[in-house]
């Protein structure tokens, strides 16, 4: 191999993980991006568990005894969607109600520390894509809405690794834990 044709293969390896390629406004926008989706994650499980009056009252909530994945799957699911013979079932199901507060509050939690952003990236747009599919057929779009754009962020969100940028992503990779297992960064 020629001196020539391995610098230029040098020059065109991947980012290390202690470095970054991108400006700082692109890294704040990707941090930015990442604190906004985990928010919204993590807002909407906590009002479920807590009650806290915007979406969920205190007597609809987890605490009261209320099933996070009952109201939505019963009452918010129209019964022309697509989607509704398949998921009316799961409503009220403890694995369907655990899996759905661990995408919100946990992944959301993750993605607001910048810790675990992969699997909370692919969590949260997994949820994502699932509340898009429940939704369709669409009111007022034939195709997009809000979950494909916070779907989108989460495909950002795993592509750019964004935990590194505004948050304990930096410190978070380099515990002994994470550097063994590179799928919790």
């Amino acid at each position: 191999m020629s001196t020539t044709s391995l610098n230029r293969s040098e020059s065109h390896a991947p980012p290390s993980n202690s470095t970054s390629t991108l400006l700082p406004l692109q890294q704040v926008s990707l941090g930015m991006l990442r604190l906004g989706f985990g928010w919204a994650l993590f807002w909407s499980g906590i009002d479920k568990v807590f009650g806290l009056g915007f979406a969920t009252t205190p007597e609809q909530s987890v605490l009261a005894g209320v099933s996070p994945t009952k109201g939505f799957l019963l009452h918010g699911l129209q019964d022309d969607a697509l989607a509704a013979a398949l998921l009316k079932p799961l409503a009220g199901n403890p694995v369907a109600d655990a899996l759905f507060l661990l995408a919100t509050v946990g992944a959301g939690l993750a993605l607001l520390l910048g810790v675990g952003t992969r699997i909370a990236a692919i969590g949260g747009g997994v949820l994502m894509l699932n509340l898009w599919f429940a939704s369709l057929p669409l009111e007022y779009n034939p195709f997009l809405d809000q979950h494909l754009f916070y779907a989108t962020a989460a495909l950002s969100v795993l592509a750019f690794d964004s935990g590194r940028y505004l948050g304990l992503g930096n410190a978070w990779r380099n515990l002994p834990l994470v550097r063994g297992n590179r799928w919790l960064i």
